[in-house]
């Protein structure tokens, strides 16, 4: 292919144009199915299937979508290079809490005032825009993506699998529907599971406040709460039993203050006696403890609180307020009625919904769960069945899974998503669930499988409004690509595409591990008895350039558009390669402006190896010593490069491609093979430089097609083999010193102002290039080449003394001229690591030595690391 605006006569002429170039590319790849799955190998080990995240559909591409998406691409043109096929697909996560707020936000409107069906139908609309948007920005990035394998977590072909693991977990025994306390948001008015809830610091006052005592040794008892609002949803007061001051109080009953409700104390162990006053007042409900106790003491239920952080008619004379508002009048009535003991200012860290950052509550409500906290265990052993990249973020995974309070709470109040396949009996209330062959299915819509209830022979029916947390679908993603479902002749689930599970990967951010991952392994697992995956790689996050989170509150959001319009999609690819997997990073531009340059030198060496080697030879009997010794490193590189992809490891692996080209190859090899003119050099130079297109090509994907298709196939570089080492051999060592000598002889004559083929009479040169003498005198113009086998007499001698002021001035004050003087004279002397001068004794750290290295022989010298060199 020649780039649009170069000339018929020469392709390449003129600098690389990547506003021409990457466009072009990233059409016909689409256009010739670069990347289709080709689903032709019947054995599984040759495919390389990888899991990829379905990003939420609720805004625009930012970096850190630019930068994970990059790093799977590494990984998938990496594979479809060295093993044959990749099953590389995409999907869009448009059901749920962030979809449903997208829609409000975008059409400026609020759920509750639609139908349920007429919202739904908002929600497709607003996310089609949205995907569409994604899907062309994330063929700009040039992902590798099979576009003709992807999904939406709400199309019915997910909305089936979604309910048929429903059924599947239901009829094994690890579901079920119970009123009891659930973590709630009040914004979003549904039920979230633990892993939906953060920390969040929150101005707070610890207030001490006192209970008459009704029937008890004492007037009255003081407790300290952060939530006097609470105080309607009072039932009980609790003491440690190991506690001296309390130990009377058990027995005793309390009158709750303002409210006039009475309430008896207990004693419970899990009642901290190093915190407040050591009386706790349990409400239902202000935290997890308070949960415990209402299930071990069988406690009252007092709702204060309804599902909009309002409070309810046990309030009193405080419903209709919300939460923070009854808050502060119930202290204020305190106060006045003489309960207020004192008031602190505090900061302290409350659970809120990470989706919006309200404050979370605890309400008592019809819930559906998945058992997990009985198999803790299992999902430990089936994560560490897996390996991850880097290991150290499976700590992250075991943290999570030893931390578990709760099973996992599935279903959702809200109006999009995907609906339970369920069905109550209205006369006994037994659970009727859809038959697996009508799936998927809305029960809003849809009558339920029997006419006649199998328990009692009801004939009424209530339909389960509830929708899936989408969590509970994007968990199945392993299953959907594989092709999961359940076979009606066979009884029993198959897969359409078996040979993509287990998954070879799942790569995605650390801050998802407890809500993907550790989702995916227990739906996978149980459905399957399997792990998901071989391997995990976690990314890191995107910061700011002050390594902070970019937030547009902050306004430090570095947005990936104006990136790529300052630069080439290949050098944003190199930058997104320069971080260790897993770490998070500062944006800075020095790697894109190092990738741009890097693009140019490719562009410019290409041209030079073709004007150098316009066809590509075949290999001669013998190769000259320096070419040999090119094409042995250049297989070391190979096995290098490999095996960091294998690991993971791609800034590695960019890092060592990248020095090898630029320093060894570009401004060493080059320089020699202008003055070569052995038989073998233009074949090592193709072979070296074909060798570098497709190492390169899964950082540089387009600037490496271009030249591949130009100078060597009619055919995509990235479904060419991956390299493997030729087995040539030489003496490496030997042949970096040589290439040491010639920069050292290039540089020498830079500095004196020769030209770089100006004729040099007589170099020697003290440092193992043992068969490699032809070419560092024919690269350099040397006359007469001298080996030495002695080292030549060179010394070192002190040429001055930098003081560290820092030091010397406070120290010695108004003397330091003296001592600077003296210096400069030259009188002055170093003993056992200390400088004696101007009558003083200065220690080591108040100084360092001006060295220089001398040689008393005929001629100039150069010393490199290993090799001295005299030029005559």
């Amino acid at each position: 292919m020649s780039t649009p605006d170069a000339t018929e006569e020469d392709p390449l002429a003129g600098a690389y144009d990547p506003d021409a170039v990457e466009p072009t590319w990233q059409q016909r790849w689409l256009d010739e199915g670069t990347y289709a799955y080709r689903d032709e190998a019947e054995d599984p080990n040759t495919v390389y299937s990888i899991d990829t995240p379905p990003p939420t559909v609720s805004g625009s591409l930012h970096m850190g979508h630019l930068y994970g998406s990059t790093l799977q691409d590494f990984a998938a043109r990496y594979h479809r290079m060295a093993d044959a096929d990749v099953f590389f697909p995409f999907g869009y996560d448009d059901n749920g809490i962030a979809s449903e707020r997208l829609t409000e936000r975008e059409l400026g409107i609020r759920h509750q005032d639609y139908e349920r069906r007429e919202f739904q139908e908002l929600c497709r609309e607003v996310c089609r825009e949205y995907e569409a948007d994604f899907t062309e920005e994330m063929q700009s990035l040039a992902v590798s993506v099979d576009w003709d394998h992807t999904y939406k977590t709400i199309e019915p072909r997910v909305q089936r699998l979604s309910q048929l693991s429903f059924v599947d977990l239901y009829e094994q025994g690890r579901e079920y529907r119970e009123r009891a306390p659930a973590i709630w948001c009040p914004d979003c008015e549904t039920a979230i599971s633990q892993v939906e809830t953060e920390d969040a610091e929150r101005d707070a006052h610890f207030n001490d406040i006192t209970f008459e005592l009704v029937d008890g040794p004492r007037d009255e008892v003081t407790i300290a709460t952060t939530r006097p609002e609470l105080l309607p949803a009072c039932v009980a007061m609790f003491v440690h039993p190991d506690d001296d001051r309390t130990d009377d109080l058990p027995g005793s009953t309390a009158r709750v203050p303002l409210f006039g409700h009475e309430v008896p104390v207990y004693e419970d162990e899990r009642v901290d006696m190093e915190k407040g006053t050591g009386v706790v007042m349990c409400c239902t409900f202000g935290d997890q403890t308070d949960i415990e106790w209402y299930q071990a003491h069988d406690l009252d239920l007092r709702v204060a609180i309804d599902e909009s952080a309002t409070m309810t008619e046990e309030a009193g004379e405080y419903e209709g307020m919300s939460t923070h508002e009854a808050r502060e009048a119930i202290v204020d009535d305190l106060d006045a009625a003489g309960h207020l003991v004192s008031r602190e200012a505090i900061v302290h860290d409350v659970q809120v919904h990470e989706r919006c950052g309200t404050d979370i509550e605890f309400r008592v409500t019809d819930q559906w769960y998945v058992e997990v906290l009985d198999r803790t265990e299992e999902y430990l052993e089936a994560g560490r069945e897996m390996d991850w990249y880097p290991e150290k973020m499976l700590t992250r995974y075991e943290h999570w899974v030893e931390g578990l309070e709760w099973d996992w709470c599935i279903s959702r109040q809200r109006d999009s998503g995907i609906p339970f396949p369920v069905w109550y009996c209205g006369d006994c209330g037994e659970t009727i669930l859809a038959e697996k062959a009508d799936l998927p299915v809305d029960p809003l819509s849809d009558d339920p499988p029997v006419d006649a209830c199998p328990a009692c022979g009801g004939s009424e029916f209530t339909p389960e409004e509830d929708v899936f947390d989408t969590w509970a679908t994007s968990s199945l993603t392993p299953l959907v690509n594989a092709g999961w479902d359940w076979d009606d002749d066979a009884e029993e689930y198959t897969m359409e595409h078996p040979e993509l599970y287990q998954f070879d990967l799942r790569p995605q951010g650390h801050d998802i591990i407890s809500f993907w991952l550790f989702h995916t392994v227990v739906k996978c697992y149980e459905h399957t008895g399997e792990v998901p995956f071989d391997a995990v790689m976690i990314n890191g996050h995107v910061l700011d350039e002050n390594r902070e989170k970019m937030s547009k509150s902050k306004g430090n959001v570095v947005e990936p558009q104006a990136v790529l319009d300052e630069f080439p999609v290949d050098a944003t690819r190199y930058w997104a390669a320069g971080t260790a997997v897993g770490d998070d990073f500062p944006f800075k531009e020095n790697d894109l402006v190092t990738g741009e340059k890097l693009l140019q030198k490719l562009w410019n060496a290409s041209k030079l190896v073709r004007s150098l080697a316009d066809e590509s030879p075949e290999e001669p009997d013998e190769l000259a010593a320096m070419d040999e010794w090119l094409l042995a490193s250049l297989d070391e590189l190979t096995r290098e490069v490999t095996d960091h992809f294998e690991a993971y490891e791609f800034s590695k692996a960019r890092d060592r491609l990248r020095a090898f080209f630029w320093n060894t190859f570009c401004d060493d090899y080059l320089e020699i093979a202008k003055q070569s003119d052995a038989d073998s050099t233009p074949f090592a130079l193709r072979t070296a430089h074909e060798r570098f297109l497709k190492l390169f090509a899964p950082f540089l994907p387009h600037i490496t097609e271009e030249l591949y298709r130009e100078l060597y196939a009619d055919s995509s570089v990235h479904r060419a083999d991956w390299p493997e080492p030729s087995g040539y051999e030489a003496d490496r060592e030997a042949g970096e010193t040589a290439l040491e000598v010639i920069a050292a002889l290039r540089g020498y004559k830079t500095d004196n102002g020769l030209a770089l083929n100006a004729p040099l009479d007589e170099v020697a040169v003290y440092g193992d290039i043992g068969g490699f003498e032809d070419a560092v005198a024919g690269a350099m113009h040397v006359g007469t080449l001298e080996r030495l086998d002695e080292a030549p007499a060179l010394s070192t001698e002190v040429t001055g003394v930098d003081l560290d002021y820092s030091l010397v001035g406070p120290e010695y004050g108004s003397k330091v001229g003296d001592l600077d003087a003296a210096i400069a004279a030259g009188e002055f002397a170093v003993s056992n690591g200390r400088l004696h001068v101007a009558d003083e004794v200065l220690d080591a750290e108040m100084f360092e030595l001006e060295e220089a290295r001398t040689f008393a022989g005929e001629g100039d010298f150069v010393e490199t690391d290993n090799a001295v060199v005299i030029v005559r």
